[in-house]
């Protein structure tokens, strides 16, 4: 027969436990998740409006049109023309993406996610 002390494992309360913490972090991941992966879009259809050929000899306003599009294909809605920003930078000419994601998490608590990304385009007008 063994003894107590050659007892060894999770208590049900340290399972409970356990549990509720997992359920929290799998919650988070699941309210956070769309979110990153509308990000992650975001980037893709930026570095493939950057990578057109002569993506910068064309007009700020020509830039912002055809990312409007993308995005639309992409299922990207949290993102709208007035967010991109088409200029030069310190010589560079720059689209650059500045937004903010807020959304329910629970009760009355909510998230903010704020992105900001900036792409280099070749060349670029006049």
């Amino acid at each position: 027969m063994r003894t107590r002390q050659a007892q060894r494992g999770i208590t049900l309360i340290g399972f409970i436990f356990v549990l509720i913490i997992a359920g929290f972090f799998a919650y988070l991941i699941m309210r956070l998740f769309p979110v990153y992966s509308e990000y992650f879009s975001l980037v893709r259809v930026m570095n493939e409006t950057a990578a057109e050929v002569n993506i910068g000899t064309r007009t700020p306003e020509y830039i912002k049109e055809m990312m409007d599009r993308r995005m639309y294909i992409s299922y990207i809605t949290s993102v709208t023309k007035k967010d991109i920003q088409v200029g030069r930078e310190n010589g560079i000419y720059k689209m650059r993406v500045h937004y903010e994601v807020r959304g329910p998490l629970a009760y009355n608590l909510e998230y903010i996610a704020t992105f900001d990304k900036a792409v280099n385009l070749t060349g670029g007008p006049g």
